[in-house]
């Protein structure tokens, strides 16, 4: 298996374990089982990882559509089989324009769940657009499903273009596990281009840190066994790091937690919830995987809207 493999079948992965803290009562997503049909049974450290990150990355999400207004645009990318924007219209948030983008083979196979998934396409349909599908994109009147190599920035900016992406309206991007599976000369290229041409933006990403350590030495040598190459890992040594690759290539600002903070940070409700859901018998696992994951935050505010004041 190919290391570009290896990325796309971390989706599989991922969708696996959200279905299992969906069905343990973790977080509310009507959607997820219809891309997994399974649920198969998880650590409990696994779940509470995934929603310390969900709800942590949503938190910041909420301040930006907050802070943004209307029209707004999102774009996930490595979105794999994420259903945000139909939990979105459950909630009533509107938004301008919402696209997914991944690899073709992880987006058809999201196009056929879609087009086949009555519950999933219904969302999607409009008085005045018809979904357009093809193998590997769909297009509706305001959510938007393509293919594109993030290594290829002319690739992505020409599918964001068949989006109707407008550059000057405040737009924020969420990557998770995606920036450090490139060559960070492509990762930098990415985000260069993005500061480059989206006049308001921000940028979340969830992903590795503190990779030097003895843990995050085993964390890479497990990844590897399973094909899974970190390629970007230079940019996962410690928070600095984090956020200076947004910084070295024109965003204004950066802020960075590790997991371990941003768990600390969740309300207290919500943590003795979650804490009922699951015997965790063994705290320094989920300690262990906290201090080696975070989530940075990165700006460019040309409208002066108050990007800066985006924080846990």
């Amino acid at each position: 298996m190919s290391n570009v493999d290896a990325v796309k079948a971390t989706n599989d992965d991922a969708t696996i374990c959200k279905r299992w803290a969906v069905n343990k009562g973790y977080w509310k997503d009507d959607y997820i089982k219809f891309f997994c049909r399974s649920c198969e049974r998880k650590a409990p450290e696994i779940s509470r990882g995934y929603y310390a990150r969900i709800a942590g990355i949503r938190h910041l999400l909420d301040q930006f559509l907050q802070i943004s207004g209307s029209p707004c645009q999102v774009i996930d990318l490595g979105a794999g089989f994420d259903t945000l924007y139909w939990r979105f219209l459950d909630e009533s948030i509107s938004v301008s324009r919402f696209v997914d983008v991944d690899f073709g083979d992880v987006t058809s196979r999201k196009c056929h769940v879609i087009k086949s998934t009555m519950p999933l396409l219904e969302k999607l349909h409009s008085d005045d657009f018809d979904v357009q599908f093809s193998k590997t994109d769909l297009h509706s009147s305001v959510y938007h499903l393509v293919a594109a190599d993030l290594r290829n920035v002319e690739e992505l900016s020409q599918k964001l273009d068949q989006c109707q992406i407008n550059k000057s309206v405040p737009t924020v991007f969420i990557a998770e596990c995606v920036l450090v599976y490139m060559e960070t000369k492509h990762s930098a290229n990415l985000l260069k281009w993005i500061s480059d041409n989206f006049s308001t933006v921000f940028f979340i990403s969830y992903e590795q840190v503190n990779m030097v350590s003895t843990f995050g030495a085993v964390m890479l040598k497990n990844l590897l066994a399973r094909g899974c190459d970190l390629l970007g890992v230079n940019a996962c040594k410690n928070l600095e790091t984090q956020k200076l690759r947004f910084l070295d290539e024109g965003w204004e600002g950066a802020k960075a937690w590790s997991m371990m903070t941003v768990y600390s940070e969740l309300p207290l409700a919500d943590k003795q919830r979650i804490q009922k859901l699951e015997f965790l018998d063994d705290l320094e696992v989920i300690n262990q995987l906290f201090e080696h994951y975070c989530i940075v935050c990165s700006y460019k505010d040309s409208a002066s809207l108050g990007l800066n004041s985006i924080t846990l």
